[in-house]
C-alpha cells in the first residue's frame, strides 16, 4: 500500500467514530436536541454538528487569524499562515497541514476543521472531524469574522470586535481623505518573480480597508481590470498605468525586485513624491482581524505619520 494513503483499518474506525458527528439534513436537524459538548451550527451547505466549545481546530485555508482573536485553540494550520511573521509567537508548537496531508490531520485528532469551498479531500475531511467551509468573497471581510464567532460560539467577542474596529477604521480614513485628498488614488501592488500584481478591493493587502472602509479611489485602470477578478497581473512596463498618486507595496524579501531599479519605475510620480510605502508581503496577505489590526496600524503611520 502507498504510503501516502490512509491504512484502510483506521480510515474504517475514523468512519465509524465520526458517524455522528457529520452534517445532518434539514429534516433531521430540528429534533436533533443540544447536548452540553455539541450544538448545530448553520453553514452555507446546510446544518453541521459542531463542538460547542471546539478545543483543537484545523485551519486550511486563511481563517487562522480569526480564530486566534476569538482564543480558540489551534492544532494545525495552512503553510501561509505558519509563515506569517504576526503570527509566530502564537502558532509555537501548532503543525502546517494541508488539504492533502490526511493522516498527518489525523494524528493532531481535531475536533474541527475550517476550510474553504474549493478545499480538496472534503470528504475524507469529514470523516477525520466535523468540517465546515466557507465561500471566498461571499461575506465581506468583517462579516466572515462574525460568522465564524458564530461557528465556534463566540460570536459576541467577534461583534464587539468588528463594532470597534469599525469606528477606528473609519476615523482613520477621515483623516487621511483630509490629508491627501478627496480625488487622490491610491494602488495596492505585489511582485512575484518578473510578475506584478495590483489588487481590487477584497483581496487581503489592506485593500479592504484602503477601499470598503476608508473610500480610497483607486486608479481609473486597476478599477478596469482588477474590481472585479480581486487582482490582476501586470508586466512592469505598464505600472505606471496603474500606479496611483499614492501606492501600497507588499513587498516579499525573498522576491528580486530588480523592476525597482529601472528608469520606468524612478519616474513613477509617486515614486518620484516618496509616496510608495513598502511593507512585507508576508504580514500583509490577509484580512483577518489581526492582520487587520496590523494593517490600520501601518496606514496610520504611513499617511498620517501616527
Amino acid at each position: 500500500m502507498k504510503k501516502q494513503l490512509i491504512p484502510f483499518l483506521l480510515l474504517l474506525g475514523l468512519i465509524l467514530s465520526a458517524c455522528s458527528s457529520q452534517t445532518i439534513d434539514k429534516e433531521g436537524a430540528k429534533d436533533q436536541s443540544k447536548s452540553s459538548d455539541t450544538r448545530i451550527y448553520q453553514s452555507e451547505n446546510g446544518p453541521v454538528k459542531v463542538p460547542a466549545h471546539p478545543k483543537r481546530v484545523v485551519v486550511l485555508s486563511t481563517f487562522a487569524g480569526n480564530v486566534m482573536k476569538l482564543g480558540v485553540n489551534l492544532v494545525g494550520v495552512d503553510p501561509w499562515a505558519k509563515k506569517n511573521p504576526l503570527f509566530k509567537n502564537k502558532l509555537k508548537g501548532v503543525q502546517v497541514v494541508s488539504d492533502d496531508s490526511l493522516e498527518k490531520i489525523i494524528e493532531l485528532h481535531p475536533d474541527l476543521i475550517i476550510g474553504l469551498s474549493n478545499t480538496k479531500n472534503i470528504d475524507k475531511l469529514k470523516q477525520i472531524a466535523p468540517t465546515v467551509t466557507y465561500t471566498y468573497g461571499k461575506l465581506d471581510y468583517l462579516e466572515q469574522h462574525i460568522e465564524i464567532g458564530k461557528l465556534l460560539n463566540k460570536e459576541k467577542a467577534a461583534k464587539k470586535w468588528v463594532a470597534d474596529f469599525k469606528k477606528r477604521e473609519q476615523a482613520a480614513g477621515k483623516k487621511i481623505k483630509k490629508k491627501i485628498g478627496a480625488d487622490a488614488t491610491v494602488s495596492v501592488i505585489e511582485s512575484s518573480g518578473k510578475q506584478l500584481y495590483v489588487f481590487g478591493n477584497n483581496w487581503g493587502r489592506g485593500t479592504e480597508i484602503l477601499y470598503q472602509a476608508m473610500g480610497l479611489k483607486m486608479p481609473r485602470k486597476v478599477k478596469e481590470h482588477a474590481l472585479k477578478q480581486g487582482y490582476y497581473a501586470l508586466s512592469p512596463e505598464v505600472l505606471p498605468e496603474f500606479a496611483g498618486d499614492y501606492v501600497i507595496f507588499s513587498k516579499d524579501s525573498g522576491v528580486k525586485n530588480t523592476f525597482q531599479k529601472t528608469e520606468t519605475y524612478k519616474n513613477i510620480p509617486a515614486v518620484k513624491n516618496n509616496r510608495v510605502f513598502e511593507v512585507n508581503a508576508k504580514k500583509f496577505y490577509f484580512n483577518d482581524p489581526l492582520t487587520l489590526e496590523y494593517q490600520l496600524k501601518f496606514f496610520k503611520k504611513a499617511f498620517l505619520g501616527s
